[in-house]
């Protein structure tokens, strides 16, 4: 070989090599597709020669034909997976758009973690079925997963029903070159509770009324949502009526108005009370009444300060210790025992406290006064005829 034609060949060499010496195994570049038939397509990344791309290395899942997913002319991205040897190499469209959504998703977690971020970058999270600790779910092609414990805001026990449904979620652990991606919706879920509860907190106040629905039923009470933030209703002020179960009560779904009873900015607790938003059927009762009447009524508890009368089933008033008997009694069961009908007069009605006050004692005297005046009464009749 001459001198001169073993230059030129060294002069090409390195001509075709200052042409392709950016293109490397294993990273994703642009390339154009330059031809295009039924199991594959031709592409040019810049390279000594055009790299076929099988059509199930251009779209997920594999297509009929290459030409429904590009044609002559589209400029692609391809990862190359090897270069060299026969076929020139060996590209793949699925791995690079694999790649393109593990650079977003890395882009969109770098974002979220940011310190001073307010708004979060969210991912559509399809989910397709239930395993063990949790959920999958795809990401723009991308299989992640969901763990249980970050799916709500609180404990699910059965995880079937977020299956098919496309949720918003935040990646939290990303590793590419392991496939992993774990996602997580409660933290989005705790972010948005957050903001929430700063505009709830810095609105609400004690004593106000507003619109509610009921989100957990628990056996110390109810949980309900609040314009976003849940409050607690204690059994105790679910009604005016005594409540074994907050279920005999409210179902969940439940719209109705709460009364605020109390707001702790601090500790994000809001104490709310169903009844208070309605009248007390006490009231209505007592309304029946009248002090001064004489009534009678069964004695259902003794206390050391006197003896409970019930004067209609759930309605009962207290005759005080001195009003028991017109004798000196240490013990009111020296008077009365329960299950004792006795006839009382009503003293007072005390609509503020709810108490109603009454007697044995006055209604025995003046009792025994009228029966005297209407004795008196029927002699003076008597008189008169003889």
């Amino acid at each position: 070989m001459s001198e001169d034609l073993k230059n030129e060949e060294m002069g090409n060499w390195f001509e075709e090599s200052e042409s392709f010496k950016d293109i490397h195994e294993h990273e994703v570049v642009e390339g154009t597709v330059i031809q295009v038939n039924r199991d594959e397509a031709y592409v040019d990344i810049g390279y000594k020669q055009e790299i076929a791309i099988p059509k199930r290395e251009l779209a997920v899942p594999e297509p009929e034909s290459a030409g429904d997913v590009v044609k002559a002319g589209d400029v692609i991205k391809v990862y190359i997976q090897s270069l060299g040897g026969e076929n020139g190499g060996v590209l793949s469209k699925v791995k690079a758009d694999a790649e393109v959504v593990w650079d977003e998703l890395r882009a969109i977690k770098a974002h979220n973690d940011d310190p001073e971020t307010d708004d979060l970058q969210t991912v559509d999270a399809h989910v397709n079925s239930v395993v063990k600790g949790g959920l999958t779910a795809t990401v723009n092609g991308l299989r992640g997963f969901i763990p249980a414990s970050q799916m709500e805001l609180h404990f699910v026990k059965d995880l079937s029903g977020y299956v098919g449904q496309t949720v918003q979620a935040l990646p939290i652990e990303i590793e590419s070159s392991k496939r992993r991606l774990v996602l997580s919706r409660r933290q989005l879920l705790e972010r948005e509770r957050e903001a929430k509860q700063r505009e709830i907190f810095s609105t609400l106040h004690e004593g106000d009324v507003v619109k509610g629905t009921v989100k957990r039923l628990v056996d110390y009470g109810a949980f309900i949502d609040v314009g976003g933030v849940d409050g607690l209703a204690h059994i105790s002020d679910l009604s005016w009526e005594r409540v074994s179960h907050p279920s005999d009560v409210l179902k969940i779904g439940d719209e109705l108005d709460v009364y605020v009873k109390n707001v702790d900015s601090e500790t994000h607790r809001i104490s709310l009370s169903v009844k208070q938003t309605q009248r007390d059927p006490w009231l209505d009762r007592a309304e029946n009444y009248r002090e001064g009447d004489f009534i009678e009524g069964k004695i259902v508890k003794l206390a050391k300060f006197g003896a409970f009368m019930e004067i209609e089933p759930g309605f009962d008033g207290l005759i005080p210790m001195g009003e028991l008997s017109d004798r000196r009694i240490e013990n009111a069961d020296e008077a009365v025992a329960v299950g004792d009908i006795v006839k009382v007069k009503i003293l007072r009605i005390d609509l503020k406290r709810k108490r109603i006050s009454l007697s044995i004692n006055r209604a025995r005297r003046e009792g025994a006064h009228a029966n005297f005046r209407r004795y008196q009464s029927a002699e003076q009749v008597a008189e008169e005829a003889r």
